[in-house]
This record gives structure tokens, sequence and C-alpha cells, in this order.
């Protein structure tokens, strides 16, 4: 969309939320307000740069009387520039999801008991940087193994208030999926050697009910008796649920909750938000396939990032990332290699909307 498109639908919201009829449906009104903040930066960076330029041919004029403002219009210059840079940043085509709350599973792979423990490594990572970015979480279903890892987890993360530009859950955590791979010296290692252990992160934006739709007749809906922790009332009744998707193959299963009904409920959140992956991958295959960057496209199966135990280091593989902070990483300061992500993937939407 053109600049100019956008500003007359910045002024059109405008005049629309200052309507307190509009405001009666408060749906409505959210939605429409989420869009104006939206475009809130945009507009806000266009004003200044028009006053800059503004400023610009002020200090021009003035500098045939007084060469000292010929200084001031070479540094609002370079500010200009900033601007305009800034601007077509902030052009770039959104990622539609960037403002959702997101799915986060966690598998444990390769390595057993080591790998089920760094599982619960990576889930106090995820939970603490959430803490400190003010986000909400809820544990959905876990599964744990004899040592206190888990064999694997699924973790609702969601925004809280009015999600600023850039700071959403998915626009901050959906290219944490991938194959982490560990190395160090595992807690059932008697000798000390270094073990390299993997496991599998899965991240997909949470979908609401109306946009995805699930016939009854797709689903095979088993139950059984849940396992581990969790009292008499888990345990001893068939409240487990297990729902394969028959068109798609996919299988979700839940136990965490002490009902029946209450597991299969969790169990459709999380294969909503799947199968709502599921198709916009295929969509964003389909429609973009000739510009797709190093960051968005790579394989699920493969690694994409090492925590050196040793060497106290964290190695980003897709972008080259690589800091000795591994310590502080784990200890959910994952800001540093989160924002290398997002500007590798900045940097190729800038570039493709340029050509």
């Amino acid at each position: 969309m053109k600049l100019d498109d956008l500003l007359g639908e910045y002024y059109e919201l405008e005049q629309q939320l200052a309507d307190p009829a509009v405001h009666a449906d408060q749906a409505q009104a959210r939605t429409l307000a989420k869009r104006y903040s939206q475009l809130t930066p945009i507009v806000a960076t266009y004003r200044e740069l028009n006053r800059v330029e503004s400023d610009i041919e002020t200090a021009q004029e003035l500098a045939a009387e007084d060469p000292s403002f010929a200084d001031e219009a070479k540094q609002l210059a370079a500010q200009r520039e900033e601007l305009v840079q800034r601007l077509r940043t902030l052009l770039i085509p959104r990622d539609p999801n960037d403002d959702k709350d997101v799915i986060l599973e966690v598998k444990a792979g390769e390595g057993g008991e080591e790998s089920a423990l760094f599982a619960s490594d990576l889930v106090r990572m995820y939970l603490r940087y959430a803490e400190r970015q003010g986000w909400k979480t809820e544990i959905i279903s876990a599964t744990h193994s004899d040592l206190g890892g888990y064999k694997d987890i699924t973790i609702a993360i969601k925004n809280r208030g009015t999600v600023e530009p850039g700071q959403g859950v998915w626009h901050r955590l959906k290219f944490e999926g991938g194959v982490h791979r560990v190395q160090r010296v595992p807690v059932t290692e008697s000798q000390g050697r270094i073990h390299t252990s993997a496991v599998g992160v899965l991240v997909v934006p949470e979908a609401e009910e109306i946009e995805v739709e699930i016939n009854e007749s797709d689903l095979r809906i088993d139950v059984y008796r849940s396992s581990g922790p969790g009292g008499q009332s888990v345990n001893t009744t068939d409240s487990a649920v297990r729902i394969t998707h028959l068109p798609t193959g996919i299988v979700v299963s839940c136990q965490n909750e002490k009902s029946q009904l209450q597991n299969k409920e969790q169990a459709l959140r999380v294969l909503r938000a799947r199968l709502l992956a599921e198709a916009q991958a295929a969509a964003e295959a389909e429609a973009a396939a000739e510009r797709r960057s190093q960051v968005r496209t790579v394989d699920r199966s493969e690694r994409v990032r090492t925590y050196n135990f040793p060497e106290n280091r964290i190695s980003d593989h897709r972008v080259g990332y690589k800091a000795y902070n591994l310590d502080q990483v784990l200890d959910g300061e994952l800001d540093g290699v989160i924002q290398a992500l997002v500007d590798a993937d900045t940097k190729e939407r800038l570039e493709a909307a340029q050509q």
C-alpha cells in the first residue's frame, strides 16, 4: 500500500474512533484501535520528516546571510536521511500475525534424559523471557521425564494490553522454531565427557475459533487414563484426550486438566493453531516462493541454534550470531539473539520491497 493510502486510512480511522457510536461495538472498536496504533508510527515519522525538510529549507535560506546556518542544514540533512530510512522500514509489508499470541511446543529429541533436562532449561528460558516482556504464560500440557525434565510441553504465551509495533509475542518468538542443540556434560555422565543432545521447538500463532473451522467428522478422539503427577482425579479416570485430525494427520494430546471436556478444549486450541500455521505456510509458499528469507524458510528439521556450556557460548546458525553470555540467555535475556533474527528478516523484506 502506498504512503498516501496509509495516511488517508489513518485520518479516516481517527474520525471513526472519535465517534462515540463506534465504541458501542467493542469488538469493532478494538479492531479499529489496533490498526490505528499500527499506522501511528508511520504517520509520526512522516510528519517529523516534513518538519525536518521545512527546517532544512529555512536553514539554507538563512545560510546566505549567516554561514553558521550551513552547519545546521548539514545536521538536518543527516537527520532527514535517518527518517527516510526509518519510514522505508515502517512501510515494509508486515507479517499479519505479528500481534498474535503463540502456542510454543518444546519436545525432547536425541539424547534421552539429557535432552529432556535441556528441554526444561529452554522452557525456563522462554518463561523468564516472557516474564521480562510482561507477557502472560499458561502451560497447556506437559509430560515429565524420570529425572524431572520435559519429554514434551505445550505453552500458550499471550500479549498483555495494547501491543506496541515490533513487540508482539509472535513478532519476537516466531524464529525460535527448529532444532536447538546443546553441548555439555550431562548429569548422567560419570566420566565428565561432553555430550551433544537436541531439542525440538515449534512456535505457531494462536488461532481464533473464527479463523479455523474444524469439522467434528474430521476428528478421531481417543480418551485414556492420564499418567504422571497430578493426584487421584488425574490418574484414575479416563480424562486424557488425544485428537487426530484425519485430513492432515496432526495429532494433539492433552492430560493436564482434571476433566475430559477441559482437556478436549485445550487440545482443540493447539490443533487450531497448528492448522492455521499450516494453511498460512502453504499460502506463503504459493504466493511468495521466489522471495523467502533465510530466516523464515529454514527447515524445521535443521539445527538452528547451539548452546555450548563449556564455552558459555550461544550461536544461531541462520544469521551467524554468536555471543558468550549463555548463562544470561538461559536466564531469559534473549533480546540479543532475537533482535539479530528480526533485523535479518527486516533487511530481507526491505531489499525485496525495493526490487
